[in-house]
């Protein structure tokens, strides 16, 4: 991987893929709040808040990760 990605450290395992055309990372936001809830037993409320205000609304350039909604989950019935 270029040295231009930026990564959200603690969250390997919610990486879904990479924008090669824009050297961006691409993350599951709804694996990311898993991270925190099942791998270090956060609330649902405290993870999701903490991520919504330091991370996914965090800018540091132009090869800022991009997070993404889970289709399955937006649309469960």
């Amino acid at each position: 991987m270029s040295d231009k990605y930026i990564k959200a450290d603690g969250f390997n395992s919610a990486i879904v893929g990479v924008d090669t055309d824009a050297c961006r990372v691409v993350y599951s936001k709804q694996k990311m709040i898993e991270c925190l809830v099942l791998d270090e037993g956060w609330s649902l409320e405290d993870a999701i808040e903490y991520l919504q205000y330091n991370v996914w609304g965090a800018y540091i350039n132009e090869y800022t990760p991009l997070y993404l909604e889970d289709y399955d989950v937006m649309f469960e019935s």
